[in-house]
């Protein structure tokens, strides 16, 4: 029988489109050719705009050109379901890479038989444009339907901020409870909306606004106020200029409701739009402050820059960079001698305009760089304080020549670094990626500290989650995920072995 390899993937799209029903299509299809499936690769909810993020595609067509397929055929359940790029020659670039290296593509579904002849190739073109079309269509309508919540009030998305809460209510407008931190709706028909939180946080919110309009003093002297009286943020951290400038500047604390400050549209460039294209709906929400002492606030912030030439403020931002070497527009606004982010942002158009105008360009990360270089150093030596807690503990540990580590003769586990990142407002992320290669019995993750200089605490993960290929952590996770101390480690993994061997109930 011919070998095959069958290739799924789902976004979100239809329930026809589910990885079972492809899988059940590439059979018969199989069946009826004389193919047998000796390979899956699956991308289960990956998009189909690009490539990056589908790891088994990935896989896949690295397989190919190196030489080590032992397939002949790949199955596919149609055209839509091998990628809607945009592109529809990258589509075709992808197919031809495989065709190259002697392995057709089989689109199981499709009414024609992709034989490499022209009524193949035309119906084919003619796909992938609709595929891509569709993507474009979709696009417009998730936006438009996202616009229309926005203006009924209902939050899209991101924390509440200080002072604020998250109260999810369901289709009647009934409230069902108070979202925390990391929880999100589970019913479609839900919406959320921002409602006043405690009654202290906003008595703060309300002070900081009379502080800075009333009694003329700067964020950094609020900042200093707030922390001398133990006040943390809504992260639980220490007060700084730039979270202060951001309850100063945020329109939600009048009760606006604003929305596309941020594009991302068909997984393009990330871009901040013109405040002139954002979208508010005013009355939103209870405001916490008064709109008048919103506008005094503004025009306060405004007013540090008015006075200053353009070539004045280059001259400022230009001296931050020679200090800390990068920018960003948290750096700008916790730098003491510059006008706000925002005020670069009205003065020259955006940020990347004003960086390039004083010579930065922001394209590559060398920090970024560095980190990952000491993670890759600090890798063996984390594997051999593992492997020596391990046999501390009576257990018997080997590596294996994929780099997993094999406990008692049964158990195989592998290791994995996350590196530590901090978002624009402060939240601390982990993005873990899994080597989809292998099949450890379990994943251990090391999530690092924020300087990703010391590992901050662990997360075992069992061979089912390694399929999803990546997974991203926050401070405060919905998932069920149990952290463990370095110290419990080598028993846990011990106990684990042992169970598997029997000789534990």
């Amino acid at each position: 029988m011919l070998r095959a390899a069958e290739y799924v993937r789902m976004s979100t799209d239809h329930q026809r489109y589910s990885t079972e029903n492809q899988t059940e299509a590439i059979k018969d299809y199989a069946a009826r050719r004389g193919m047998e499936i000796v390979r899956t690769y699956a991308d289960e909810g990956k998009s189909g705009l690009r490539i990056e993020g589908r790891d088994a595609l990935k896989a896949l067509i690295e397989t190919v050109t190196s030489g080590q397929a032992d397939f002949e055929a790949i199955l596919v359940y149609d055209v839509s379901r091998w990628g809607r790029f945009l592109d529809a020659d990258e589509s075709a670039y992808y197919e031809y890479v495989c065709r190259r290296s002697g392995i057709d593509v089989h689109y199981c579904v499709e009414p024609f038989e992709n034989d490499g002849g022209p009524v193949a190739t035309i119906v084919k073109s003619v796909k992938r444009a609709m595929a891509g079309e569709y993507s474009r269509e979709l696009s417009n309508k998730v936006f438009a339907g996202q616009c229309r919540l926005i203006e009924k009030g209902f939050r899209q998305g991101g924390p509440a901020g200080f002072g604020l809460r998250r109260l999810l209510i369901d289709q009647n407008g009934v409230p069902k409870g108070v979202l925390a931190r990391g929880e999100h709706k589970s019913l479609q028909t839900d919406r959320v909306i921002l409602v006043p939180g405690p009654e202290d946080e906003v008595a703060i919110v309300r002070g900081i606004y009379r502080d800075f309009v009333e009694k003329d003093r700067t964020e950094a002297q609020i900042a200093e106020g707030l922390n001398a009286q133990g006040i943390l943020t809504d992260l639980g951290r220490a007060w700084t200029r730039g979270t202060v400038h951001q309850v100063l500047i945020n329109e939600k604390y009048i009760g606006t409701n604003v929305w596309n400050r941020v594009s991302f549209k068909l997984k393009k460039t990330r871009v901040r739009n013109d405040p002139a294209t954002w979208l508010r709906a005013p009355n939103s929400f209870p405001a916490l402050v008064s709109p008048d002492q919103f506008e005094a606030a503004t025009r306060a912030i405004a007013a540090r820059s008015m006075g200053l030439s353009d070539g004045a403020m280059l001259d400022a931002l230009g001296r931050l960079l020679s200090r800390h070497g990068v920018l960003s527009g948290l750096i700008i606004n916790e730098a003491e001698d510059l006008p706000s982010s925002s005020a670069y942002v009205n003065r020259f158009g955006s940020l990347l305009r004003a960086y390039s105008l004083v010579g930065y360009h922001p394209r590559r990360d060398y920090r970024y760089i560095e980190i990952n270089r000491r993670l890759r150093d600090m890798h063996p030596e984390i594997i051999g304080e593992v492997m020596d807690g391990i046999r501390k503990a009576g257990g018997r540990v080997a590596t294996t020549g994929s780099g997993c580590l094999c406990l008692n003769g049964e158990l195989s586990l592998s290791l994995v670094i996350a590196r530590c990142t901090q978002t624009p407002a402060g939240s601390l992320r982990w993005r873990i990626r899994f080597d989809t290669g292998l099949v450890p019995d379990i994943s251990v993750v090391i999530r690092m500290d924020l300087r990703n200089r010391r590992p901050l605490d662990y997360f075992l993960f069992p061979l089912i989650d390694i399929g999803m290929g990546q997974i991203r952590l926050g401070e405060d996770n919905g998932l069920a995920l149990d952290a463990f101390r370095s110290e419990t480690l080598a028993p846990l993994f011990t106990l684990a072995a042992r169970q598997r061997l029997g000789e534990v109930a």
